[in-house]
């Protein structure tokens, strides 16, 4: 029988406690590591580096950065990254599993509710979304944000199915490790809700820094409603929806903007070496 997410986790005081308690711990530093948590230590490294050289206003970094020179081996690198980080995220639900509880249906990563989950997830594009554009917009009026370069769409005609794909895959990393993980991992170890979504919209915000303090900053803002959200309503599919429809968004209509208003979204004229992005696709 599933049980409930925020339901009661199994008790620590049965058994060996100070060995169950260890393993949990090496458990999320492990998956932090090889996940999200890499991605941030990448970020603020990047986000340091940037606050050193010339102003952040005249530098850059790259979504979803080219693997190769040639187009078709671009996108068989592009296709193989994307399906190893799945694999992260398959390995979470995975270690999330427990005999007669389905992790899936557990986190409410499933089709059971899609028409309640769609519409919660265009609502929450139009609370998170919109103003995060604007949020990204002020910084780069204020020089505090770092010209962010999205993938040219005229390349090859899959480059607009690989970056829905990327998308897909930012939406499914970040909200079940963000949401589905970690929430279950920190309730077992005594966390309160409020510092659970408090500490993991930090870790997201963190995750972004490498876009400059206000894309970061918007970024724990969304962290805290999307937490508040995933307590809520016990599902994380209407977050992935929503988070997958914001990428898709930034992946594909970014070039447009930068046609549209370049002095706010296209990257930087001056010559400066492009910021690196975390190894996982924010």
């Amino acid at each position: 029988m599933t049980r409930h997410p925020f339901s009661d986790p199994p008790s620590l005081g049965e058994g060996d406690t100070t060995y169950r308690r260890r393993r949990l711990i090496w458990e999320i530093a492990l998956v932090l590591l090889v996940t999200v948590g890499q991605s941030a230590i990448y970020s603020v490294v990047s986000f340091v580096r940037t606050v050193t050289r010339a102003p952040i206003s005249q530098q850059q970094t790259q979504l979803n950065p080219s693997r190769s020179a040639e187009p078709l081996w671009d996108a068989v690198y592009q296709f193989l990254d994307i399906a190893f980080s799945l694999a992260l995220v398959a390995l979470v639900v995975f270690l999330l599993w427990e005999p007669a509880n389905n992790a899936l249906h557990r986190i409410g990563l499933d089709f059971r509710r899609f028409g309640s989950d769609i519409l919660r997830g265009v609502l929450l594009l139009l609370l998170i979304g919109v103003p995060g554009i604007g949020v990204y917009a002020i910084g780069r009026a204020l020089g505090q944000s770092i010209a962010v370069v999205p993938a040219p769409l005229d390349s090859s005609w899959w480059v607009i199915a690989l970056l829905v794909l990327a998308a897909l895959r930012a939406g499914l990393t970040e909200e079940v490790i963000f949401l589905g993980y970690l929430f279950d991992r920190l309730r077992r170890l005594g966390w309160s809700w409020t510092g659970i979504i408090v500490s993991t919209a930090l870790l997201r915000g963190s995750y972004h820094l490498y876009q400059g303090w206000p894309s970061a900053l918007g970024n724990v803002v969304m962290g805290l409603v999307f937490g508040w959200c995933y307590r809520r309503w016990g599902r994380v599919m209407p977050l992935v929806v929503a988070h997958t429809i914001i990428d898709i968004v930034a992946f594909v209509g970014y070039p447009l903007a930068a046609a549209w208003w370049p002095a706010i979204f296209a990257p930087p004229t001056p010559a400066v070496t492009p910021t690196p992005s975390p190894t996982v696709t924010p």
